[in-house]
């Protein structure tokens, strides 16, 4: 059941128990691995030299956000919640309020740059890596920023800011916020830390009924749904027109595509011994094509010589990014490009959804449906466990297991009746769970206006 408003009880900053020893023992164990984290980002840097900049940010010297104070204080971690937060971070734009939007990936510092150049640009939001989860660095980014009020996108629940913030009195809510059955599991363990943890948010509006339950399970009490705003999330015209024109090409000639999309680790490997199976045994002419769009771009060079050394014809985006798309005499389309996984979806036929054949939990499917794509997940989708559920069960989803993809993949290729069905199913299926971004913003005004009148 979507929610029109939090629960309200006790003033926040009274129910706020940080637990001292576990507390104790975690500051001391970020001590000591702070050399290690230090190496860890150097060897990623090695393939992504963003890991060596602004270094001095993940320490909490965040240079010019104190430019930003009362700014919304926005945490998204990486691509897909800097993704997930654009209707809500336009929204606050519209009302003209500032915004520091902070992540821990260079990826999602990109995709930050991107979506929100303009913003960027005419000095209305600033992006920095958020310090790390060190009592000292918490401090001294809190004391600088000083923001309006936080929002955590989805699962981020960093203990040192999450209890800072509530004995601050500095509102932080957990929005979009999901909580899988194993990471509920794993929180179970601290006991009642794990309560206090979550209860310390002013807020948590959780995307399901699910997610809802179990956060309550933990003794959580501020906590309701507001839906999902990825179903929010905007497509671009000219990712559509892109993505149209490649499709144009390839109905020209005739060929079905099928889009492996956000692969990761191992999975490029499985879905081509499937494609090989699909090459050998489908009655379909001419060949069907196969597009692979890793979910890391440093991987992307990784997942090419996995293809070649399959024995398929390659060819890469990369290589014709100011060119028109050919795609003949080839067996696999890799898609090493940012940004453009809408343009991918729109040129496919059916879609093979990454992140769920191996146990990574699965991949956001909710913008392939939004383009009317008919989706093939894996098993592994406890980080989507409803929406998978829902769409399973609206038709626009079908779950498979490894060993019977390449069936499946001729099966719904050969028969386009079927095919037209589950595009429709998925277009109404992303329609219909659409409108959580005023839901949230409702929710949100709501909870600092009655924080307001209580100060008062």
């Amino acid at each position: 059941m979507i929610a029109s408003q939090l629960p309200t009880g006790e003033k926040h900053s009274a129910r706020v128990q940080r637990p001292f020893f576990l507390f104790l023992l975690y500051q001391l164990g970020w001590h000591l691995l702070l050399p290690l984290v230090g190496l860890r980002l150097w060897w990623r840097g090695r393939k992504d030299h963003g890991y060596w900049q602004h270094l001095d940010e993940r320490i909490g010297f965040v240079g010019k956000s104190s430019q930003f104070r009362q700014a919304i204080w926005i945490h998204a971690v990486s691509v897909g919640e800097t993704r997930a937060a654009e209707p809500l971070i336009q929204a606050y734009l519209a009302r003209g309020e500032k915004i520091l939007l902070t992540c821990m990936t260079p990826n999602g510092r990109r995709t930050g740059q991107v979506l929100y150049a303009s913003a960027i640009a005419s000095g209305q939001l600033q992006q920095c890596y958020l310090p790390y989860d060190i009592f000292w660095a918490v401090a001294h980014f809190l004391k600088q920023a000083q923001p309006k009020f936080g929002l955590f996108i989805e699962t981020e629940a960093w203990p040192t800011y999450v209890f800072s913030c509530a004995e601050k009195g500095l509102p932080l809510f957990l929005i979009n916020a999901r909580l899988s059955d194993r990471s509920a599991r794993r929180i179970k363990y601290f006991g009642r830390a794990g309560k206090e943890l979550f209860q310390a948010f002013t807020g948590i509006l959780a995307q399901t009924e699910l997610d809802a339950e179990r956060y309550r399970a933990l003794g959580v009490q501020n906590c309701a749904v507001f839906g999902n705003l990825k179903f929010d999330v905007p497509i671009k015209p000219e990712l559509l027109q892109l993505g149209a024109s490649w499709q144009a090409n390839l109905r020209a000639s005739g060929r079905l595509v099928v889009c492996a999309a956000s692969t990761r680790m191992g999975e490029e490997q499985l879905i081509l011994d499937a494609w090989q199976q699909v090459l050998k045994t489908a009655r379909i002419q001419p060949q069907p094509l196969l597009f692979i769009v890793p979910r890391h771009p440093e991987r992307f060079d990784e997942v090419a010589k996995v293809i070649l050394t399959s024995g398929f014809r390659l060819s890469r985006r990369s290589e014709a990014l100011e060119q028109p798309m050919i795609f003949d005499n080839i067996d696999v389309f890799l898609g090493d490009s940012m940004g453009e996984m809408s343009a991918y979806y729109s040129a496919a036929n059916l879609v093979v959804m990454g992140g769920s054949f191996m146990p990574f939990g699965g991949q956001n499917f909710i913008e392939a449906c939004a383009v009317g794509c008919p989706v093939i997940v894996g098993e592994h989708t406890f980080n989507f466990q409803q929406a998978t559920l829902d769409a399973i069960s609206i038709g626009a989803v079908v779950r498979d297991s490894t060993p019977q993809l390449s069936h499946t993949l001729v099966e719904l290729l050969s028969v386009a009746e079927q095919r037209m069905a589950m595009a429709l199913a998925a277009t109404k299926y992303a329609n219909l769970h659409q409108g959580a971004t005023n839901k949230i913003l409702n929710a949100i005004d709501a909870q600092l206006k009655l924080k307001s009148t209580n100060s008062s």
